[in-house]
């Protein structure tokens, strides 16, 4: 994908494909460097069927996404579902807080 490599961890953003040739967007949700394997929660995909879950996929077969671009509203709005889908309390916090944030700057 991308020759200069960044090193990936847990909670990374990511896209790649996965076995069957699927688009996936998704986070780390969890890594087995000695299976050279992420396990990726999906966002997006082509196959709708797969979105919410994580599957893994071979580290080279992803590329970290930067996060330079800041989240608008309805971004961070989806984004806290899938929090709420994953379970991950700390990044549902984390959302809610820049959404918040975002609010109190409008008013």
């Amino acid at each position: 994908m991308n020759e200069e490599k960044t090193i990936l961890k847990t909670t990374d953003w990511v896209k790649g494909t996965s076995i069957k040739g699927e688009m996936v967007i998704g986070f780390i949700d969890s890594m087995s460097m000695v299976q050279g394997a992420v396990y990726v929660t999906v966002a997006e995909s082509d196959n709708e069927e797969i979105i919410g879950m994580t599957i893994p996929l071979a580290v080279k077969q992803v590329e970290s996404l930067q996060q330079t671009a800041p989240k608008d509203a309805a971004q961070l709005e989806y984004l806290i579902d899938l929090a709420l889908q994953t379970g991950d309390k700390e990044w549902f916090k984390e959302l809610t807080a820049e959404l918040n944030g975002k609010e109190q700057a409008v008013k």
